[in-house]
């Protein structure tokens, strides 16, 4: 079955909250979150605060893609109670595996 997950990178930043609700209720499987720094990629997209600060609106889970240079320095910042995935290249698999608990992260 295919899943819908909208990424927020094209939403209306001004008005950030009213469209993640939108993507909600209009039946999206997942939030996902393209998270940019500037270094691993030519683009700055947003990051932890800004994706935990919709948390209290968007009622499906966040699929978070980290496209940053240093993924295990901030990849704890990305887990919240409403994160369903976090994926990365494969400097962030490598960090995954030597660096998380997989009772918080599934591999």
């Amino acid at each position: 079955m295919a899943k819908i997950a909208p990424s927020i990178l094209s939403a209306d930043f001004a008005a950030l909250g009213r469209d993640v609700k939108e993507i909600c209720d209009l039946g999206a499987d997942y939030i996902h979150v393209d998270v940019m720094d500037g270094m691993f990629v030519p683009n700055i997209s947003f990051g932890a605060p800004v994706m935990k600060s919709l948390n209290p609106i968007a009622t499906v889970p966040y699929d978070v893609h980290l496209m940053i240079a240093d993924p295990d320095r901030y990849l704890e910042d990305f887990v919240t109670e409403n994160t369903e995935f976090i994926t990365g290249e494969l400097s962030l698999i490598v960090s995954l595996v030597l660096y998380c608990p997989t009772s918080v992260y599934e591999l």
